[in-house]
């Protein structure tokens, strides 16, 4: 059962790990599905704006491999967090010249969180890259970044896994996840922080499992769960995850399978 144009794309927050996002649009589009509207947060808000702009897999793989994400020249003393994410926007600039949503090749919707209301806000029209850098600023290692007075960070605070906006546009959608619940270690919750911390988790998963019925096709390779989202040097394997696990789920498509099943 083959998915109806137009398809969106749904690209969850996950650090690192979004580098399996690369390899699911790989196979997406060996496959002859291009999707037209693309939503993402954090990691998948990055992927989805190259993607947008029109670069190929093997384009957004090298701009993963080469961010240096923990350079000295990054820190900062004065912004509450380790790395200065405002020091990012040359770095973009580079790759997203125009700064604006509207020359973008494809639909893009961005998540980043509003750490005043502490309400998720959907970006997509106007500048992009504050935006794109908003969405993210993970809390506690990179800094907020300000848009029209007001500090947003990580949109996986709110929304991790961004399915609303594609149902106006599409007629069918692709959901990639790439943040599994890893299982605990009992001995790991010795501290108000860390019991906090894994509630946190636990929470922010839920409520992206419960819109994975929002899609079509679900992309969640479990095997991520091995990896770290704040490391690259696996890029290659995590690359490969996100390819080999959205090839299986689309032959299944085509043998009539459930399309749902994650």
């Amino acid at each position: 059962m083959p998915l109806k144009a137009p398809v969106g794309l749904v690209l969850s927050g996950g650090g690192f790990l979004g580098i399996a996002h690369i390899g699911a649009i790989k196979a997406l589009e060996e496959m002859d599905i291009h999707p037209t509207t693309i939503s993402g947060t954090s990691a998948g808000a990055l992927v989805a704006s190259l993607y947008a702009a029109g670069y190929s897999w093997q384009e957004m793989l090298t701009f993963f491999k080469e961010l240096d994400l923990f350079s000295f020249k990054k820190y900062t003393l004065l912004k509450p967090g380790m790395i200065d994410t405002d020091k990012f926007y040359d770095d973009f600039k580079e790759y997203f010249p125009d700064d604006s949503f509207s020359t973008l090749k494809k639909r893009l919707f961005i998540v980043a969180t509003n750490m005043i209301s502490g309400q998720a806000r959907i970006f997509y029209d106007g500048p992009l890259i504050k935006p794109l850098l908003a969405s993210g600023a993970f809390p506690g290692i990179m800094t907020p970044v300000e848009i029209d007075g007001v500090l947003y960070s990580d949109g996986g605070i709110t929304n991790n896994f961004p399915t609303e906006p594609l149902s106006i546009y599409c007629e069918q959608s692709v959901g990639v996840f790439v943040s599994p619940l890893e299982s605990a270690q009992a001995d790991s919750l010795n501290s108000t922080m860390s019991v906090t911390q894994r509630a946190f988790t636990i929470l922010r998963a839920q409520a992206s499992i419960k819109k994975f019925s929002d899609c079509d096709l679900i992309i969640a390779p479990t095997a991520l769960r091995k990896y770290s989202f704040l490391k690259k040097d696996s890029a290659d394997e995590i690359f490969d995850l996100g390819y080999q696990e959205t090839l299986k789920k689309l032959k299944n498509l085509e043998q009539d399978k459930n399309p749902k099943a994650v």
